[in-house]
């Protein structure tokens, strides 16, 4: 790959899905080059099943995913006959931002006009596994995706997994990593994690009612009380990423970028995902405090008049300690849950269909 190619595979299951692609393969790098011409495109085409049925979508994006760091590809895009869910809704496409794979379901798209809204489909789906923001009609959104195109396809040596080559990749693909993490929608985290959040809603009313906790928030410097934050955000991002196996290592030194642009928008998006729970919990504390601790029961146990600053001490203290719970329920989540969570799959719009 040359510096400011951006390689996209077009990867087909045999029969109607490979004859679509050998037809789309010439108008997609077409409609690309009008759409963002300061990128070289190239779209090699391959047959390959990937999965064999039944199998469901996380499958497939697993093996495409594997299919291109192997071919050291930027973009994949897969072709497929097999049905595609979204939250056990039947949909026409979907994409991982995260991973870089999009992936169409052929038959969902109607017997007329196939090739047409293929590449229709096609193109949106390139546009979101580059992060595209939601509104498409700006043109600083249309820049932005020129720039973060140019990064993808930006020449990047091979490199070992080192500090140095990670600094290099962050600082080489800044735009292209922030979009990734905001297509990837980590504020949906949380919701994601049943469990994870009733052990943290659990843990903070049990926090705020017991007595030691009232004493130790009193007793605490605010910097001891900052450092248990930070902890428990850590300690719950470690369990989620290193308990469901979400770090990725490559094979192919040649996809070290790749990878390393994986691992640190997983990193990104978990963290962002750990921070909105912390901050929800600690709004709650602040809402609630006041009221499952009247003021003359906790300054009977301080031995001092309650001020605000009191009552916020506390509301940290309670807020890191539920998120600390949280982190035991992230332990007690299923691999296929957290993956869930934190890669979220965007269904590509229906106009597509509607205007056909």
């Amino acid at each position: 790959m040359s510096a400011g190619e951006v390689v996209i595979g077009l990867i087909s299951a045999p029969g109607t899905p490979a004859e679509v692609a050998a037809d789309l393969a010439e108008d997609l790098r077409a409609e690309l080059s009008v759409l963002m011409p300061t990128v070289r495109w190239r779209v090699p085409t391959v047959v390959d099943a990937l999965v064999h049925p039944p199998a469901d979508d996380a499958v497939l994006v697993g093996a495409a995913r594997e299919r291109l760091l192997a071919e050291s590809w930027d973009l994949i895009v897969c072709l497929t006959d097999l049905p595609l869910t979204v939250r056990r809704r039947p949909v026409v496409a979907h994409a991982s931002p995260l991973h870089g794979v999009a992936v169409v379901c052929l038959p969902a798209l109607g017997a007329v006009g196939l090739r047409r809204r293929a590449r229709d489909v096609v193109v949106g789906l390139v546009r979101t596994l580059l992060g595209e923001a939601e509104d498409h009609a700006h043109s600083s959104s249309e820049a932005a995706l020129r720039r973060r195109a140019r990064e993808l396809g930006g020449q990047q040596e091979a490199g070992d997994g080192s500090v140095m080559f990670t600094a290099r990749v962050l600082s080489g693909n800044v735009r292209l990593l922030v979009g990734m993490i905001r297509a990837n929608q980590p504020w949906r985290l949380a919701m994601g994690l049943s469990k994870a959040l009733t052990a943290a809603l659990a843990a903070g009313v049990l926090t705020l009612v017991t007595s030691d906790i009232w004493q130790l928030g009193d007793a605490l410097s605010w910097t001891r009380l900052a450092a248990i934050g930070v902890g428990a955000v850590t300690a719950i991002t470690a369990a989620l990423i290193l308990g469901a196996g979400l770090w990725e290592r490559g094979s192919n030194p040649a996809g070290g970028k790749h990878v390393t642009l994986f691992n640190l928008a997983t990193t990104g998006t978990v963290v962002l995902g750990v921070l909105f729970l912390y901050t929800a919990l600690l709004l709650l504390a602040l809402l609630t405090t006041p009221l499952l601790v009247p003021a003359p029961l906790l300054e009977e146990n301080l031995g001092h008049a309650v001020r605000v600053g009191d009552y916020l001490k506390l509301a940290l203290l309670a807020s890191a300690l539920a998120t600390l719970g949280g982190a035991l329920g992230a332990g007690l989540e299923s691999d296929e849950t957290v993956r869930a969570a934190a890669y979220t799959y965007r269904q590509e719009p229906g106009e597509v269909l509607r205007n056909g």
